[in-house]
């Protein structure tokens, strides 16, 4: 009886060591990705803003890469390049505008690393993309 009750305390406290040791998701801030960051080693860059869509869940951002010829003052508002996105602890869901039609294309991405400097997110294939903020 007395090794039973020894049994089952030790059984007690490892599941409560187990439960008290699983990881909990990161969590980054919405606001840290305010502004404009560029893709390391590439002039691919993306800027989020603080405009709010109309539904006020998700903000707007814009992507373009002038090693494509294609500049920030070239995408038309809420067409191609145009984006919301939102951030909910490390899931960053971006949803892709589209100019000839009223599509949207879902993307999501997981956050790795956020801070005022550094970007770093990989996408749903498992690329990892890293991009530094730009003083502007």
């Amino acid at each position: 009886m007395k090794k039973s009750t020894i049994l089952f305390g030790v059984v007690a406290i490892v599941a409560m060591m187990m439960t008290s040791c699983q990881m909990e998701k990161p969590s980054f801030q919405e606001a840290d990705l305010l502004g404009l960051w560029q893709e390391n080693g590439q002039e691919a860059f993306v800027r989020f803003t603080n405009e709010p869509d109309p539904t006020g869940e998700y903000k707007y951002g814009r992507e373009w890469n002038e090693d494509e010829g294609v500049f920030e003052s070239d995408l038309k508002q809420y067409g191609n390049g145009w984006f919301k996105y939102k951030l909910v602890q490390n899931d960053l869901k971006e949803i892709h505008l589209m100019d000839n039609s009223s599509a949207e294309v879902p993307k999501i991405y997981t956050v790795l690393q956020l801070t005022e400097d550094v970007l770093k997110y990989k996408d749903d294939s498992g690329v990892i993309h890293s991009y530094l903020k730009v003083v502007e």
